[in-house]
């Protein structure tokens, strides 16, 4: 049966930079304060509100084709990972498989918040295994600016706007996706949320003044949950498949919190040489988060290199998932 494997990976992010300088124009805070609790310094934000996630996705997978020299009737099938889709219906895959011309393509999204990306290729893994696709596009689009509150100085600093795909296709040659390990938790409803907007709370206007349309959080709950979860399901794949530390090439954690992935890595022993990092200047990027940062570090990763990847998310949901790289860097 043969792997799924990655064998071409790009991503995009807007032009536009918001600093934690700026950002405390706009909210009560500082950059020593953003700093210190969540790593970040700056953000990339989708100012023309007339595009919505689709849109980063069309550039990523615009990208994505070109540097590939994959035709675009080759792709049997897109799936789209985003929390932010461009409408309740139809779905945002719908739009960006239109946007880029993919004629033969079947498309849908997935909601799994930030561990979407993960969710989404285990979803192209299961294809690929059956064999019922060869050519599988997976994109994680996120227009986070569009749910973030920037009258929440809680929040506001932690999220930005990015999209990121990669290539999924069959290998036998030992890499690609070897193992992937996912978990639910709906109790966590409460604590990550938009609370309005869905069908048990329609959009009113007391729903839009009470502000419900934005993200809600309730901080603790959700870092004591992601470092206990990403920590557990990575130990979980590692322990399955016989990895030791010093077996792992690259941990690439869910880019939520500087504190959580050190906090991860840390406990797991992983070396922070090891733990590929790019949140500083991109913030939280949702279900973009992990394929932006694959493709940020793409020139250091070679073939064989074994990574584990982990998230945590509204839901809640998480996983961990084990990947032999399967390109060379150019």
């Amino acid at each position: 049966m043969a792997n799924a494997k990655i064998s071409g990976i790009a991503s995009f992010v807007p032009d536009d930079i918001l600093d934690n300088e700026m950002l405390s124009k706009m909210v009560d805070t500082n950059d020593e304060w953003i700093t210190t609790r969540v790593g970040i310094k700056e953000r990339r934000i989708l100012k023309d509100e007339s595009k919505g996630s689709s849109y980063l996705g069309i550039k990523a997978v615009e990208k994505l084709l070109a540097e590939t020299g994959t035709p675009k009737e080759e792709i049997d099938l897109l799936i789209c990972a985003t929390s932010n889709p461009d409408y309740r219906f139809p779905s945002t895959a719908s739009v960006i498989a239109y946007g880029v011309g993919l004629p033969n393509a079947y498309a849908y999204d997935v909601q799994a918040a930030c561990a979407g990306f993960l969710v989404t290729m285990q979803d192209a893994r299961g294809y690929i295994q059956s064999g019922l696709y060869k050519k599988i596009i997976v994109v994680a689009a996120e227009k986070m600016s569009s749910m973030t509150d920037y009258q929440d100085r809680a929040t506001c600093p932690l999220f930005g706007d990015a999209a990121a795909a990669v290539l999924v296709e069959p290998t036998e040659d030992g890499t690609g996706v070897i193992d992937g390990e996912f978990h639910i938790d709906g109790s966590g409803l409460n604590n990550l949320l938009m609370k309005a907007g869905g069908s048990a709370r329609p959009a009113s206007h007391e729903t839009v003044d009470a502000r419900e349309h934005y993200i809600y959080q309730e901080g603790r709950v959700v870092y004591k949950n992601a470092v206990t979860d990403m920590l557990t399901s990575s130990q979980s794949v590692m322990k399955r498949n016989d990895l030791s530390v010093d077996d792992i090439d690259w941990f690439v954690p869910h880019q939520a919190n500087l504190r959580i992935i050190e906090a991860v890595g840390g406990r797991i022993r992983i070396p922070q040489e090891k733990t590929l990092v790019n949140i500083q200047h991109y913030g939280n990027t949702s279900a973009a988060s992990i394929p932006l940062c694959l493709d940020e570090y793409k020139n250091k990763l070679k073939k064989g290199d074994k990574i584990i990847m982990t998230a945590f998310g509204a839901g809640f949901t998480w996983g961990a998932m084990y990947l032999i790289w399967s390109i060379d860097p150019k």
